[in-house]
């Protein structure tokens, strides 16, 4: 867990699932621009920055199962869970094992994903360096200076390769629905996420549910920081009410 700015004032804390090949730092903007009362929590996987010399783990289920127990001190708040991409799924689950512990959050952010239940047949892992790399150039969530550093490839390769092992071999196992309420947030433009397919989360929830769409691609929440900071501000700030 990474937390950019304690809080003495939080009154609830969001945790923070990066995207595939992504990293906890991610999330240092909406970390510093979210107010003192949320308190941001971002997960740092295995295999990446200052945890680069570990074993990526390539499996959603498994890597759920230790994040669940690695926010065990951090329960004695009320938690919110945003999660973009792999993200969004892992969250997913963790809040499935929360809530089996009767310790759910309190609403589950989603962005840039589909529900679980919406399969697709991807072998991305499978392929060879060049082929993922090109998976990564075409989502425009890398800067393009890191793209042509071989050497800094070089150390993301092995973490990507297995996030998107861990995303493509997961498989939803039809179970009980979240009772909290589910945000799922999309770009209109999005190729690895339809409208139909993201607004299936809305299967997984029995409470409320909302889809908000955004113009732009699989980072559309990068260009759209603003209203999303707001939205988690808003929906966060009715569950203090």
């Amino acid at each position: 867990m990474r937390c950019f700015h304690p809080s003495a004032d939080a009154q609830v804390r969001l945790i923070c699932f990066p995207h595939a090949g992504g990293s906890a730092s991610f999330y240092f903007p909406l970390s510093r621009a979210l107010p003192p009362w949320i308190e941001v929590l971002a997960l740092q996987y295995p295999g990446r920055q200052d945890r680069r010399h570990e074993q990526p783990i390539g499996n959603l289920r498994e890597l759920a199962d230790h994040v669940s127990r690695e926010l065990t001190p951090w329960l004695d708040l009320p938690v919110a869970f945003f999660g973009h991409s792999l993200g969004a799924t892992l969250a997913f689950e963790v809040a499935l094992r929360l809530q089996q512990r009767e310790q759910p959050p309190s609403s589950l952010f989603v962005s840039g994903r589909r529900a679980p239940s919406r399969f697709r047949d991807e072998r991305v892992h499978l392929a060879d360096d060049q082929a993922l790399l090109a998976q990564l150039a075409n989502l425009d969530g890398t800067a393009p200076q890191l793209l042509g550093d071989e050497e800094a490839l070089r150390m993301v390769l092995p973490a990507l390769r297995g996030d998107y092992r861990a995303a493509e071999t997961y498989r939803y196992w039809p179970g009980p629905r979240l009772t909290c309420p589910i945000h799922a947030l999309t770009g209109d433009d999005d190729a690895m996420a339809t409208l139909d397919e993201v607004s299936a989360w809305s299967e997984h929830t029995s409470a409320g549910f909302e889809m908000k769409v955004y113009g732009g691609g699989h980072f559309f929440l990068v260009d759209h920081a603003t209203q999303i900071q707001q939205l988690i501000i808003t929906e966060l700030a009715k569950e203090r009410q």
